[in-house]
Order: structure tokens, then sequence, then C-alpha cells
């Protein structure tokens, strides 16, 4: 018991509002245009070990494709069966400034009836992005970390995921994504979450150090004149990032998963006189039917007679007050008292939001 008490005291410390404190800017957001792309191709593995497509009709004309690339002409009408290949979905993420030369991690996907790419090699395939345009070229072999096998009697055992691939490296970059870096006199800078309060600290802090330099666009942006040179503005760019701003307060929100029963709140959760009151009803009904035998040389008839035993407890009928501003820890304390399971927790906290009592968003995922 002493134990038990011993750990609510660290959880209900730790869940206590911690005071606020500096962030650096580049933790809070990032420059706008400075970002990762997504790439995306079509391509195939071959050199699986019997684990492919077999004949599908998109695995046939893609070999076809293939083969056509480098000189070679299947027969018109020839769908061969291809069960050491496989059709598959490569995607990678193409870092801002990246140049041709530069190499790129991809991950492989199987889209068909492959079992599994270990052991598969990818032929070149092009990467494009959201424009329609090539930005790389990836090949290599595949690094699988699953593993499928089957047994004669159709049996099967299957570890992790043996369809999806990566390969380290296994894509060069071809094309650089214009990041508007060294264009106009100004570089937009976004935070992560919309909050007026936060972009004003933004602001000012950097207004502190350049005056006259950085104006509120909306919740999100902050504009920054920088130097038109490119070395001077990466300077600039750099030293923007290393700036300390306290960021503005959490808003109070409660969020469930509906799933899982997970409830959490913020800490910025604070209530409004009311009071709880917690039950559980329990009706317990037991049947213990008896069979009842007639009499010897009766005309009666062997009967069951019913013999039913109803019960009703009522407990944790308990209730517990909350004065003005009570805080995260009061409510997780109080609650912790009476005893709540999560599905009852959910269904406190839609009550107190209803009565007024709950001052927070609500979040049902």
């Amino acid at each position: 018991m002493l134990r038990l008490t011993m750990i609510a005291a660290l959880l209900l410390s730790s869940l206590a509002p911690l005071p606020a404190h500096a962030e650096r800017l580049r933790d809070l957001g990032t420059f706008q245009g400075v970002r990762t792309n997504q790439l995306t191709g079509y391509g195939i593995v071959v050199g699986l070990s019997g684990t492919g497509d077999d004949s599908l009709e998109y695995l046939t004309q893609a070999m076809h494709g293939v083969s056509g690339r480098v000189g070679v002409q299947l027969p018109p009408g020839v769908n061969p069966a291809l069960k050491n290949a496989a059709a598959v979905i490569i995607t990678a993420d193409l870092p801002a400034f990246a140049k041709p030369g530069q190499r790129i991690d991809v991950t492989v996907s199987a889209i068909g009836k492959a079992k599994s790419l270990r052991g598969g090699a990818l032929i070149m395939t092009p990467l494009y992005g959201a424009d329609g345009q090539i930005y790389a070229m990836a090949q290599g072999n595949l690094a699988v970390g699953g593993l499928g096998i089957s047994g004669a009697d159709g049996s099967k055992l299957t570890v992790n995921v043996p369809t999806v691939g990566r390969i380290a490296d296994g894509a060069s970059v071809e094309r650089t994504v214009a990041t508007g870096f060294d264009a106009g006199a100004s570089l937009r800078w976004n935070l992560y979450q919309s909050d007026f309060l936060t972009a004003t600290r933004v602001r000012d802090a950097v207004n502190r150090r350049w005056p006259g330099s950085a104006t509120i666009v909306d919740g999100v942006t902050v504009s920054l004149q920088l130097p038109p040179d490119p070395d001077s503005r990466a300077s600039r760019m750099a030293e923007v990032e290393m700036i300390d701003v306290t960021p503005a307060e959490a808003p109070a929100r409660v969020v469930i998963n509906s799933r899982t029963g997970t409830v959490v709140i913020n800490s910025a959760v604070r209530l409004y006189p009311a009071a709880i009151s917690h039950g559980k009803l329990t009706v317990r009904i037991d049947e213990s039917p008896i069979v009842v035998q007639p009499a010897p040389f009766s005309r009666g008839e062997t009967a069951v007679q019913q013999d039913s035993k109803l019960e009703a407890e009522q407990d944790g009928a308990s209730v517990v007050h909350f004065k003005p501003g009570a805080s995260l820890a009061k409510l997780v304390d109080a609650l912790n008292l009476l005893g709540v399971s999560p599905p009852d927790l959910v269904a406190i906290l839609e009550a107190l939001k209803q009565a007024g009592a709950l001052k927070a968003e609500v979040v049902v995922i």
C-alpha cells in the first residue's frame, strides 16, 4: 500500500503545471520552402526465390517495358510466369537543397500477391515528384527485415513484414527542387502550430536583435527581411534559428481515444465549481432450477421448479466537490479516489463539459 501511495504521489507531481521555458526557434517552426519533398515511382524487383507475383497482367506489362529498355523484345502475346519478380511502389523523401549526384534512401513495397521481397534487387526506376518531373533514379539490392515461409501442408509463418524493404542510398538525385531561399528580399518563417501569442513573441525576439526586420503575416507566419547575399542570408537564418523564445501555453485540451479508452489531459485544464457523484449499481440474478419427481404409481409428471435469487448492490456512492480553479492534479487525485475506470472517466469528463464546469476542448479520436 505504501508503495502504491508513493507511485501515485510521483504521478501527480509529474502532472503539475511546469513553468514556461524558452525554446529555440528551430524547434518551434521552419522557413517556408526549406522542406523535404515526396517522391514515388513504379518498378520491378527481380531475383526472388519463387515468392513473386506470378503472371499478373500489370507485372507482365512492366516486364515488357523493362526488357524493351535494355534492347530485349519479348514475343507478342507471351505472358511469362514471373514468380521470381514482383511489381513494387518506391517512395523516398528528397531533402531540401539536395543536389544532383547525392544519394537518398528509398522504401520498396509490394503492390501485388508477392509473398516476400527478401533477396530481391530493384531494377533502375525513375522517381517522380508531384509535378510529374523525374527527380531521382533508384536501383539496388533490398534489405528486408521480415520473413515469410510456408510448408507443404499449407502452414505458414510470417515474421514482421516481408513485403517491404529498404535500400540505403538507393537513389541518385537528378534534379534540384527550387526552395526560394535566394529569391526576394524577405523569407517567411512558419510555426508548426498556429498561435498568435507565440508568433508575436517570435516577432519581438527577432526585432530586438535586428530592429524592424520581422512582421507578422498571420497566426502561423512571420515575414523576415534578410540580406540579399546568399552567404549573409544563410548566416542570418542560422542566427534566427538559435534565438530563444518562450512559447505560449498550450490551450486546455482533453484527448479521448474511443477505441482504447485512453484519456490524456494537459496541464492547462481547470475546473469551475462542481460536484461529482460516481456510483455503480450491480444487479445479480441466479437461477437454480429444481427437478420435482411425482410420487410412485401416481399420475403426476416430472416437472422443473424454478428457484430465482435476486441481489442488488450499489458501490462507490461518493461525492467530490471541486473548488474554483481546481487543477489537473486535483482532478486526477479525486477521480483516483473514486476508483473510476477509463469509460467512467470519459463519461465524467463529458458531463463536466456539458455542465460548463470543464473549460477545455474535448477531442475524441
